[in-house]
Formats: C-alpha cells, structure tokens, sequence
C-alpha cells in the first residue's frame, strides 16, 4: 500500500515496523485484547489496530496489562495536566455526585462559571463561549458561525492543517489521510501554504514567512467572498511557529478585509507553550477561539468556542444544540483545570522545562547530521529527522524505527509528517522524569544516527 500521502497526522499502523512490533508481543492476554479489539471495532488509519493494550495511567505515564511503564509524550495532547490529577478527580467527583448532567433549556452554575472565567482570561470582548463535547465540534460551531456574522461561505486555511475529524472539519483541514475516499468535500475551502520554517515553499528565514501572509491577501482578493481563515495559532502535531510578524501581518490583513479570524487552540492552549493561549505570544486576538482536548483535564471530553459580544447574532440559529452541550461534569473539570494551572504556577514552569529541553535537543541535533531541525517552546517539541542535511530528504523509515525502539524502552510519542518526532509530555512532569525521557531518547538515536 502507499503510504506516501498518508504521513501526515501521525504513524501508520500497517507498516513493516508495525508488524515487527506486533509479532513480539507475546503475553496471551493482551493478544487476546488486541485480537478482539481488532476483530469489534472498525479499523482505521492512525488507530485501529491497536499498539497495545493499558491498564493504568497516572501522571506522566500509563501502564499496560503486562506492568509495562511508559512515560508519554503523546497523550492525544489532554494530559496537560497528567493522568488522574487528584485536584482535577476531586473536583469531578464532587460534581459527579451532585448534579452530573443538565438537560438543554436548563444552565447550571459549573457551566455558568466556566464561561465567565474563559471572558476573564481572554482578551478584549471575547466573551460568548458555546460548549461542545469535543473538539471537532468546536470547529464545526464556529465554522457556522463565521458564515452567519459575515453572510460569506468561503473559507481559508492552511495544506497539513487539522481541524478535526467530522465532514465539515475535515474539508477544512489539510490532510490527505482523513479526505481519502470520502468526497466531495464542503465547497468554499480554499488552502494555502502554511508558514513553515524548515520546509516553507516560499523560503526558510523569518522574513520569509511574510510572503506567506502576503499570499493570504492575494488570494482574498484574488477570490472574493472570503467569510473566515481558520489556522492553529502553532502548528502542533510537526511543531512549525510563526513569527510574531507573520501573525501580526495577519491579523492586519483580516481585519482590512471583514474577515473573521478563527484560531485552533485545541491541543495548545492550556499551557502547552508557556502561555495560557498561544496567540498570547504574538499579541494578536483573534474573532474566535476553538479550545477542546486538556480543557477536560484529561478526564472529560469538553470543548469550546468563543467569540467576541458582538458576534452574539445567531439567536435564531442552533449552533451547536449538542446533547452534552453545557456538561456540569465537564465544565467542573475545565474550572478545575484552570484553577490548578494558575494556582500551581505551571506557565512558569513550562518556560523553565522548555529551556532545559531546548538546550538538551539542540546538544543532539550538534551531534547528529541526520537532525535536521528541532523546533518548539514550552512543552511542545518537533525533532524533524532527514537522511541527508542538505538535501533535506524525509528519513521516514529511521523515524519510525526510533518510535518502536523508544517504546520498548519505556517513551511513547508521536511521529508526525513521516519523519517528524512530537514530543509533548504532561505540563506536570518532573524534572527526573524529563531526564529519563531524554536519556532513553539519546539511546536510540545513538543507536540509529550517525
């Protein structure tokens, strides 16, 4: 099969590596798992079959049935703040007790609470929140929502974009593993180039990615009737960051045009980069923000969208009208969430891990050709692994075999693009638990590189 198109959001689960690994788990109970987890659920790419089979998670890492530990660095980034956070677990089972759903036509103080500090940290009049079980949902709100301010259906966004996984989402997005074979697509969607440092078609240097916004007015007015650009604030699964230019130069070029700017924070929000939002370290805002994954605090599925008062038109229109829509249980996690954050000091301290990690991954890309860039801040990381520096091929093949050899030793995360290493551990890990990730790394790649 080719897969050439499909190393994108993620690794593959049909590969040779893939089999190698499957034909070394020996322990009858978890084949038994993995053969009824493959034989009951629909497969599909980037999930089903299975890797492997938990029984735990607490933490930085989980357990598999056999005891095996694994510090994660992937965590479908929801474990901002680790697996079973004991604040986060109190306050949801408190909630649990008391009132754990609220039927639509009825509000309740936890969701009422939510939104009120979601205004209190954002900026200017990003006020109205709607809440929505999952990120994807989010995206689809706001989708309609940009459509009923502007009365324009077009849309822009960006090639290796992802928005989620539902129609409308994926027609947003920019991924070919998620659009195989199921067209047409939502019409409107335009893509364009998105700011890449390392492989950008319209250069690599800072200044460079200015021509990227300047292709974004070209093609406003090229095509006309643009309604919204949706863009993650940071790329997060292959870890590109724009310049503070780049995203000030949009910000600009949106507002001249009526268009209504929509940022993708599901997975970066929260911490992940040493500011409670992303966008935070461009001093831009956005017209609305979509928020999902950690808001939940690793333990319910919650999301939302917010926008600005003036944005407060759709009355007569149900944007989301989800069954969980204004979850008690979800929103006592996000409060929770939040609360631990600012009380904890965990900004602060993904800026300190983010320089220690920096430094250490800078040491291996001196010492290792075959590293062709490390990007990142915070606790988000990209290691882009290449055979050749110069020429800047993709090493697909290396990548994926540090990724299995990394899990027999203990370090589970993602490779994105085919040949890009995402690192994002829990915002809570500690420092020796960072050091052991690091270690066992340095390992493999000593192990590989050259």
């Amino acid at each position: 099969m080719n897969t050439i198109g499909l190393l994108t959001e993620g690794d593959v689960n049909f590969s040779e590596e893939r089999r190698n690994w499957d034909e070394q788990i020996i322990d009858p109970i978890t084949r038994k798992i993995l053969e009824d987890d493959s034989r009951y659920f629909l497969h599909q790419a980037l999930s089903s079959p299975c890797l492997d089979v938990l029984n735990s998670s607490k933490g930085s890492g989980m357990v598999t049935v056999t005891g095996k530990y694994l510090l994660d660095f992937h965590g479908n980034n929801v474990h901002q703040l680790g697996y079973g956070n004991d604040y986060v677990v109190e306050k949801v089972t408190e909630q649990l007790h008391k009132l754990p759903f609220s039927p639509r036509r009825y509000t309740n103080e936890p969701a009422v609470k939510l939104a009120k500090k979601l205004a209190t940290l954002l900026p200017g009049d990003l006020n109205r929140s709607l809440f929505a079980p999952g990120g994807t949902s989010a995206i689809g709100m706001a989708l309609k929502l940009a459509r009923i301010v502007t009365g324009k259906h077009k849309l822009i966004s960006m090639w290796d974009s992802f928005h989620g996984a539902s129609l409308d989402s994926i027609a947003a997005g920019g991924e070919a593993v998620f659009k195989k074979n199921v067209g047409p697509m939502m019409p409107g969607v335009i893509h364009i180039p998105p700011p890449a440092s390392y492989r950008g078609i319209f250069g690599h240097t800072e200044s460079d990615q200015l021509f990227y916004a300047d292709y974004l007015e070209y093609v406003i007015e090229k095509e006309g009737d643009i309604g919204a650009f949706l863009a993650e604030t940071i790329r997060n699964t292959d870890v590109q960051i724009p310049t503070p230019a780049y995203w000030k130069r949009v910000r600009e070029i949106c507002s001249k045009h009526g268009i209504l700017l929509i940022l993708d924070e599901i997975p970066i929000a929260l911490g992940r980069t040493g500011k409670m939002f992303a966008f935070e370290h461009y001093d831009i805002e956005p017209d609305i923000i979509c928020l999902g994954k950690g808001l939940g605090g690793g333990i319910i599925s919650m999301a939302a969208m917010v926008t600005r008062d003036c944005y407060n038109v759709a009355s007569e229109v149900s944007l989301g009208h989800f069954t969980h829509e204004k979850s008690p249980l979800g929103s006592a996690a996000a409060m929770a969430t939040i609360t631990y954050i600012e009380n904890e000091g965990i900004l602060q301290k993904v800026v300190n891990d983010g320089s220690w990690i920096n430094a250490k991954l800078d040491q291996l890309k001196n010492r290792f050709p075959q590293i062709g860039d490390v990007r990142g801040m915070g606790l988000l990381w990209g290691i882009e692994l290449v055979k050749d520096p110069k020429t800047k091929e993709k090493a697909n093949d290396l990548a994926e075999k540090i990724m299995y050899d990394c899990m027999l030793e203990g370090l589970s995360f993602k490779v994105s693009q085919g040949n890009v290493i995402q690192l994002s551990p829990a915002l809570t890990i500690r420092a020796d638990e960072l050091q052991t990730a690091l270690s066992i790394l340095t390992r493999v790649f000593e192990k590989h590189l050259h």
